[in-house]
């Protein structure tokens, strides 16, 4: 079941947190998340940590107690730094992180700040979310290193702004999880889901009284945190800038498309108007496998 934190709102929130994060560890052992608003210093963990920063801008070192001195590097939204264990994060001026602690070890080639904006390692790369040809999507982190520099198998992450996306889910047989971290978003920025993908692949069956209840539409904000079970097909689309963060890393061939059956069920009951069924017209022609 999709889950969103809307954290951005002044006041937080931190029971909606609360639910997703309990929701991301119960199906991933090894896991955790936590939300740290106007951080200062992250003290050292005994696990390695991925951080986000969400917002807030300035100069951040990642220390080591006992060390004389440590890496520094400026910081911005979209930056993402990596914890080794031992290793913590002093912020000179605060900053909102979305902290993520791992089962394995850290890339050691990976540098301690991925800065997707300013890294030359890091280029736009067009597909999965965002196929048009000048899209904004940089990799940080990657399952391939045909994809991107830096692999990692426990986390992935790559920004991107997503335009209209096709719709698709990931296989609860070796699949991952994906949460949208929202960094920002144009007026009509949502983000369409279905718990109902089994009763999708099977278009010939739907009901049209079926076919009104396939798709959820979740409008979005700056500072939203959509946590995406494997098997909930999702779209986004309305102008949506975002972490796309999946734990485990991102699978290869793990991108299964459903427009095709979402046409296909349009088609059959003759549904338009407000009951016609949102599609991606470019991704309904054939099955996708990304």
């Amino acid at each position: 079941m999709i889950e969103i934190a809307h954290l951005g709102r002044p006041e937080g929130d931190a029971s909606g947190f609360e639910v997703l994060r309990r929701a991301l560890v119960a199906r991933n052992p090894g896991y955790d998340v936590a939300w740290h608003s106007e951080l200062g210093v992250l003290e050292p963990h005994p696990e390695p940590r991925v951080l986000f920063v969400q917002s807030g801008e300035g100069r951040g070192a990642i220390f080591r107690p006992g060390a004389a001195s440590g890496i520094l590097s400026p910081l911005a939204v979209g930056d993402v730094v990596l914890l080794h264990p031992g290793e913590g994060l002093q912020c000179h001026q605060s900053i909102d992180v979305l902290a993520f602690t791992t089962p394995d070890p850290l890339p050691p080639e990976a540098p301690g700040f991925v800065r997707p904006d300013h890294d030359p390692e890091i280029t736009d790369t067009p597909g999965g979310c965002a196929e048009e040809e000048e899209a904004y999507r940089r990799i940080l982190l990657t399952w391939r290193p045909d994809k991107g520099p830096y692999v990692y198998h426990s986390l992935n992450a790559h920004r991107v702004r997503i335009a209209d996306s096709f719709s698709h889910y990931h296989p609860l047989e070796d699949g991952f999880d994906e949460l949208y971290l929202v960094q920002g978003v144009s007026p009509e920025a949502r983000l369409l889901t279905s718990d109902q993908v089994a009763t999708i692949e099977e278009p010939e069956t739907v009901t049209r009284e079926q076919a009104a209840g396939l798709i959820d539409e979740h409008l979005l904000e700056a500072g939203d945190l959509a946590f995406l079970p494997r098997g909930t097909m999702h779209r986004g689309l309305g102008g949506v800038l975002a972490q796309i963060i999946s734990v485990p890393g991102f699978l290869p061939d793990c991108e299964i498309g459903v427009d095709h059956h979402l046409r296909a069920i349009e088609e059959r009951l003759g549904l338009e108007g407000s009951d016609a069924l949102p599609f991606h017209e470019s991704a309904s022609d054939e099955p996708v496998i990304k």
